[in-house]
């Protein structure tokens, strides 16, 4: 790569205009190139409703929840689809490629701006240490004899790679991810609703939607127990918010993302609750182990080595797609803060074909570090960094519902434009959404495994406060907001 390839502030079609830092850049000015269309935004929506927390965390969940953990995915999924239309409102509103971190800062000031970018850039390089962690883990099932780091190590590389060549190969990574998660979970529910019905299989004698209430109840460890999961419940929705970040580079955002955040419903419908209940009503729930996937574990009590083979494979790839996203969205939260003044100058540069490299290059490096916690305690990885995971996404989603209700409040004084996409039941909807994930933090404070991400989280907002402070005391114009209304912080 020539320097001759790469400009500063943009790419050279088009460009990006030379404004202030925290100007109001519309996604033609961002200087990315629109190579995401309808179909891939739609498929790339889907599969981020599809990840390791529902092929691998679930097993965890359903050892402590049982039945019950159903439930929890159909009541988190209700909060997600508020937090989903908040962003849309949001999105269409001013769709930007910086998303929640622009949002934050326009709505509720430089500081949360600030935090929202890095703290999101963050969630999603510890989620590339996660997903690579669950694809090595999936590896061993093939080929158990390799080192876990050394299959973690080859897919960083491998998506390293191919996040470098253009936008439109992501989304056809993407787009290929998902369909693949998407037909075979249509497919696992179809096989599961035949052998409840015909009785085919090893499992036919005994699959009966009686396992739901018969081994133990419903709740079988109790209420509490079904409250402990609600991590794990939230960190399978996490990324559900991606659509946001393809703003930038989609081709007709004002029609695809509203398209694709109304399907969010149905998604957690069929993917989650569907597929669960199959699942738990052909292979009693006591049968399923927390560090096995249920949907491999189910595949191998119903006989079908061949199909436990398969689903393995297709869980292989949700974790290598969840990745994927990861390398395509620390680069562009990177720009962003770069170009707001909150981040090295460098990081705003493109490369020809609109590619943020810098920042790409920078994130899969600190990705490496998820191959050493594999090498360290291969048992204990996934673990270890789901909490931090969770903890940094739900930030993002936080950021969300704040801006939207400091939004729809603006423009109901008529401060600010309607959006076309008005969020339901706002904003209520917004309020209890935000309580619900105060409640799982609080949570998350009870389970052990859970509890080390809450030690790591005051440590990262300290880094953030002393860096904020910093960079505001060296570029005061950074942090400006003379120019912004009152009470709204809006531009």
């Amino acid at each position: 790569m020539t320097s001759e390839q790469v400009s500063d502030r943009g790419a050279p079609a088009g460009g990006l205009k030379e404004t202030p830092q925290g100007s109001t850049e519309t996604p033609q000015e961002e200087g990315y190139q629109r190579g995401l269309g309808s179909r891939q935004i739609q498929m790339i929506a889907i599969g981020g409703a599809i990840g390791t927390g529902l092929f691998l965390g679930a097993g965890k969940a359903i050892t402590k929840a049982g039945p019950s953990i159903i439930l929890a995915y159909a009541v988190a999924g209700i909060v997600i689809y508020f937090i989903m239309r908040a962003l849309g409102e949001l999105l269409m509103y001013r769709p930007v490629s910086g998303s929640f971190a622009e949002y934050a800062r326009e709505f509720l000031g430089p500081f949360f701006g600030f935090v929202t970018g890095w703290t999101y850039w963050l969630f999603w390089v510890v989620t590339g240490i996660t997903e690579v962690t669950a694809a090595a883990t999936y590896m061993q099932y093939w080929w158990p004899e390799v080192p876990q780091w050394a299959s973690a190590l080859v897919f960083t590389l491998i998506l390293y790679g191919a996040n470098l060549i253009s936008v439109k190969l992501f989304g056809e990574l993407e787009f290929w991810f998902s369909m693949i998660k998407v037909t075979a979970i249509i497919g696992m529910i179809l096989i599961g609703i035949g052998v409840l019905t015909l009785g085919f299989s090893d499992a036919g004698e005994t699959a009966s939607v009686t396992h739901l209430w018969a081994d133990g109840g419903f709740f079988p460890k109790g209420i509490g127990g079904t409250l402990m999961t609600l991590q794990i419940v939230m960190f399978s929705f996490l990324a559900v918010e991606l659509v946001g970040v393809t703003a930038g580079e989609s081709v007709n955002p004002k029609k695809t993302l509203p398209r694709a955040i109304k399907t969010v419903p149905w998604r957690i419908a069929l993917f989650y609750v569907g597929s669960l209940t199959v699942i738990l009503s052909v292979v009693s729930w006591t049968a399923f182990e927390p560090d096995t996937s249920p949907f491999v574990a189910a595949f191998a009590k119903i006989g079908l080595p061949a199909g436990a083979a398969i689903v393995n494979f297709v869980v292989l790839t949700a974790a290598l797609s969840s990745c994927n996203s990861g390398m395509y969205s620390t680069g562009r939260m990177l720009r962003d803060l770069a170009l707001n003044g909150q981040g090295p100058k460098l990081f705003t540069k493109l490369t020809s074909n609109g590619l943020p490299l810098l920042g790409t290059t920078v994130s899969a490096g600190m990705m490496m570090f998820g191959v050493w916690i594999n090498y360290q305690w291969p048992s204990k990885a996934f673990d270890y960094v789901v909490s931090f995971a969770t903890i940094s996404g739900m930030w993002a989603w936080i950021m969300i519902l704040a801006s939207q209700i400091r939004y729809r409040r603006a423009a109901d004084r008529g401060e600010l434009p309607q959006s076309e996409f008005k969020a339901p039941f706002a904003p209520y909807a917004s309020w209890i959404s935000l309580g619900f994930i105060g409640m799982v933090i609080v949570l998350m404070g009870f389970d052990p495994d859970s509890r080390v991400s809450l030690y790591g989280a005051p440590i990262w907002a300290a880094i953030l406060v002393v860096a904020y402070y910093v960079i505001k005391a060296r570029n005061p114009d950074t942090f400006r907001r003379d120019s912004l209304p009152k009470e709204t912080g809006s531009r």
